[in-house]
């Protein structure tokens, strides 16, 4: 992981080194961060960014932190002056590159074409294109394309890739290929330079994976010094310790009281002495700091009568002192004269990886004085061995010293340094002990003997033995996890307002468990309670009801179930279903299932209220299954259902058995009628005869009492007439409009088909009169457009045309009578006196009945008929819906045709005048037809 950093850092440094502003532009100081980067970098890579820079390969920086001295006002300003000059910026903007262990997903496939959106000018609406792919080179062939196509194919199935530790990345069939240090789109380009990808398209995700298990551990402590202290200037508002030794630099404070009053600042020289005005000369140096005090003021007593003095320390000298080893920034330092070690150490950017932080050694004059261990200040807050420097003091960091790692189920899972022989349970303390899911007798430690092999050995850490396990040298220990499952105590859940895990013990029943139907929420079906049970010792799925109605209505009886440890019971409602719940279990079972032992499911369904597959419970019986599926149905037929058994002859085949099952039987308590179910079983409920939803009929206009009417099956339209009293004195039979459903969905799809055609027919008669050049061919192309738009928009009525006459008078199931069916609608009107002309006339209109008129007389008065009119093709509708063509070329029959009220005459389009397309004329006739029969329900 080191290595890895440093690779990015150098590939950081260099961008941000060979950039092309000069050193002055570069107005942003560059930060600790850098600095550290750089020191950590080794020789060749720190001489490769300072030859980007134009600084020769000497090195070293302008002022490299070998030779920095931090001031006392800030020893990071110190170090980011020194960075300065070289000219880094604190631009760390870098993509991430690649390095070591890393995985990467790669999507390898032909070039794709591409869609892009161009925004539409000038109030046009934007367009979607699509660019084809490109591919370079001649076609391929068929075989190389399959060629491709297998290796693309093998990629793809080997994702993801780990890069290897030198950052290679090992594609199947490929020699290595060097990724480390390279951006995702400078490997993107690597990869694809390879002459086998060269026609296909490749691309590289880098997948931010986190290292499962050991390999994701951090060393513990390091993180102490990723946030540096800013600033290292002396410190003023603390007490100086009893034991501070003064030197030169230090400044003392004497206040003077009783006869002079005044206060003196006396700093110590380069000699150990401070010249006091009416003392003279006094020897403080290498003296601490409550001798000095003691001594002056002892002395200012005896020596001046009548005054006392007060001595206290003013600032503190700066010392400089070393920090060397595997530091982060290693040199000297200058910091106060109060600092301790781990004031230095700030200093230095802390402890490299590789560093000690147990044995971090303070030198005086090539002695070893101190030793800290930083675990005992970060783990017990210990600081005695944080010693107080002084001037030329040696801090020295040496290498780590043997390491063990620990996971699983400890606090702080991390790799700790060892001191001295430690054991297991020396670890586990590090680690901040053991988890409340740890399981102390299942702890692994992993270890490489002295024949170089990783053997794994078992430890206990709750007996002595295996607490007492000295550790060596890369060792690895793993703390289990307990298993998850509940070993005594009972899960409650589903449709009730608490579900709770519930604590089991010898005895316990489902009374016990549920006290009272308060506790279900509404809706709860109180007769099936699933509890899915786990049988020893194979711990086998069982799977068992309850009737919890009877249960708590005699506790203790055999209706209320004994408990086992963990059983889960599920309450059901009859809203939301059971499958959710149900087909888990049934997965369970048919798992678990084998030949002998066939899957323990059965099924009902047909006129019961929650049908389905249920678990086979033991000694299950046609009454507990009905219970499972929420009982009939009010359309069931309660007297008899089949079972459909299912066996296996001795052949081999599998055999069908249907059994009648006497429900009524059943429901009255006979045993012998209730039968054991076996696997695979199907209950089958029956329908009620003749049982279907309630069928109505609308009733409307002049009827005595209109309304909607359930009907019986087969009854009849004069039956449901006579039941609403008859007609009235103003209605109109022959204009009744009688309307079927079935009609409708079947007249709309005639309309659809005959549009279908239409449209076909236009495009060809358009065709037709490109080629040929005809004249008149836009004419017939907009009345044909016009007749195309009518028939699309027309709807369906599903008009069924009666006389409604003959059916009031004839006999009852006679042929006259209509046999009605569910969302029949009869609409009666009232009397009517107009004949309604529409069509290719003057003026579509309605007029007066008057009778000796005949049809002709009805058309002058809507103005006549147009030019483009057909008058050989009147025809005439009659009130009930009924059509009366002309019957020959008479033009007597044509003129003189008997009208009657509510009659339409419809004048249609003369399609002879146009290409010949005989579909028109039909067309015409059917857009008239709908839209009379459409008005004429309307009305009502």
């Amino acid at each position: 992981m080191r290595c890895c950093m440093r690779s990015v850092a150098f590939a950081t440094l260099v961008v941000v080194a060979s950039s092309a502003l000069p050193v002055a532009a570069q107005t942003t100081a560059p930060t600790a961060e850098q600095l550290q980067i750089f020191n950590s970098l080794d020789a060749e890579q720190q001489r490769a960014i300072l030859q980007n820079r134009g600084q020769g390969g000497n090195g070293s920086l302008q002022s490299t932190s070998s030779s920095s001295t931090a001031s006392m006002g800030d020893s990071n300003a110190a170090r980011n002056q020194a960075l300065a000059g070289s000219g880094l910026t604190t631009d760390m903007s870098i993509p991430p590159v690649l390095k070591a262990d890393d995985t990467v997903l790669i999507d390898i496939d032909f070039p794709r074409a591409t869609t892009t959106v161009v925004p539409g000018s000038n109030g046009q609406p934007s367009q979607v294109l699509t660019i084809p792919a490109r591919e370079t080179g001649a076609p391929l062939s068929e075989t190389e394309r399959t060629r491709l196509s297998t290796l693309s194919d093998l990629i793809r199935s080997k994702n993801p890739y780990k890069l290897t530790r030198d950052g290679s990345l090992q594609l199947p069939g490929f020699t290595a290929i060097p990724l480390a240090g390279l951006t995702v789109e400078q490997a993107t380009a690597r990869v694809a330079a390879e002459p086998a990808f060269l026609r296909l398209q490749l691309n590289l995700n880098l997948l931010p994976l986190e290292k499962p298990g050991v390999d994701g551990l951090k060393p513990f402590g390091y993180n102490l010094f990723d946030s540096a202290p800013s600033t290292f200037a002396p410190v003023t508002d603390v007490p100086v310790p009893a034991d501070y030794v003064v030197g030169p630099g230090d400044q003392l404070t004497v206040q003077l009281y009783g006869s002079q009053n005044r206060t003196t600042k006396l700093v110590v020289g380069r000699d150990g002495r401070i010249n006091f005005p009416e003392l003279g000369p006094i020897n403080v140096g290498g003296q601490t700091f409550s001798a000095v005090q003691g001594s002056l003021e002892d002395r200012v007593s005896r020596q001046m009568i009548g005054v006392r003095a007060s001595v206290s320390m003013g600032e503190t000298r700066s010392i400089r002192v070393f920090v060397l080893g595997e530091a982060n920034l290693p040199g000297s330092y200058t910091v106060s004269g109060l600092g301790s070690m781990t004031t230095a150490l700030f200093a230095s950017g802390g402890v490299k990886p590789i560093g000690s932080l147990r044995n971090i050694q303070l030198k005086r004059q090539g002695a070893v004085v101190r030793t800290l261990d930083l675990y005992d200040l970060l783990l017990n807050g210990d600081t005695s061995n944080d010693a107080k420097l002084l001037p030329g003091d040696v801090i020295y960091i040496p290498t780590v010293g043997q390491t063990v790692a620990i996971d699983g189920e400890v606090r702080r899972p991390a790799i700790y340094e060892l001191k001295g022989t430690q054991t297991v349970a020396d670890l586990v303390a590090l680690a901040g002990g053991l988890t409340p899911q740890a399981d102390g007798g299942k702890a692994s430690l992993t270890r490489i003997n002295a024949q170089s092999q990783r053997v794994v050995m078992d430890v206990g850490l709750v007996s002595g033995n295996g607490k007492n396990q000295p550790l060596r040298n890369g060792d690895s220990l793993t703390v289990s996890r307990l298993r998850p499952t509940l070993d005594s105590g009972i899960t409650i859940s589903g449709h009730l307002y608490a579900p709770r895990v519930v604590a089991w013990r010898e005895g316990l029943r489902l009374s016990n468990v549920i006290t009272s139907v308060d506790e279900l929420k509404p809706n709860a079906d109180l007769r099936y309670l699933l509890i899915r049970r786990e049988l020893p010792p194979d711990r086998r799925v069982a799977v068992l009801s309850a009737d919890l109605a009877k249960a708590l209505e005699t506790p203790a009886g055999l209706a209320d179930i004994v408990l086992m440890p963990r059983d889960q019971i599920t309450v059901f409602d009859f809203e939301t279903g059971r499958a959710r719940i149900i087909q888990p279990i049934l997965s369970e079972l048919r798992l678990q299932s084998q030949t002998a032992r066939p899957t323990e499911t059965v099924r009902v369904d047909g006129r019961i209220k929650v049908p389905g597959e249920y678990p086979l419970e033991p000694n299950m019986r046609i009454s507990d299954l009905l219970r499972a599926g929420g009982n009939l149905q009010d359309a069931a037929y309660a007297n008899s259902a089949e079972v459909i058994s299912y066996t296996v002859d001795e052949s081999g085949k599998r055999k069908m058995e249907i059994v009648d099952v006497d429900l009524s039987a059943i429901a009255n308590g006979v045993a012998e009628a209730d039968l054991v179910l076996k696997p695979s079983d199907y209950l089958n409920i029956k329908e009620l005869p003749s049982w279907s939803n309630t069928e109505q009929i609308a009733l409307r206009g002049e009827v005595r009492f209109p309304g909607t009417y359930p009907i019986q099956r087969g009854e009849t339209l004069r039956s449901v007439i006579s039941r609403a009293g008859g007609l009235t004195e103003m209605a109109f039979t022959a204009g009744s409009v009688f309307t079927r459903e079935d009609l409708r969905g079947r007249e709309q799809q005639q309309l659809d088909l005959l549009a279908t055609r239409m449209q076909s027919d236009l495009a060809t008669l358009a065709l037709q009169g490109a080629q040929a050049n005809q004249t008149g061919t836009a004419q017939s192309l907009s009345v044909g457009q016009s007749l195309l738009a009518q028939l699309k928009s027309a709807k369906a009525v599903g008009r069924l045309v009666i006389d409604l006459d003959q059916v009031l008078a004839s006999q009852p199931g006679s042929d006259q009578d209509v046999i009605l069916r569910d969302g029949d609608v009869l609409a009666v009107p009232r009397l009517r006196q107009e004949v309604t002309v529409i069509g290719e006339v003057q003026t579509n209109t309605s007029h007066l009945y008057q009778r000796g008129l005949a049809r002709s007389d009805y058309i002058a008065q809507s103005g006549g008929m147009t030019r483009k009119a057909d008058d050989g093709q009147i025809y005439v509708v009659r009130a009930n819906g009924s059509v009366l063509a002309n019957g020959g070329s008479s033009r007597w029959f044509k003129s003189s045709m008997d009208m009657k009220p509510g009659d339409t005459i419809v004048v249609p389009l003369d399609t002879e005048r146009m290409p010949a397309l005989p579909l028109w004329q039909a067309v015409t006739q059917i857009v008239y037809n709908v839209a009379i029969a459409a008005a004429a329900v309307s009305s009502f």
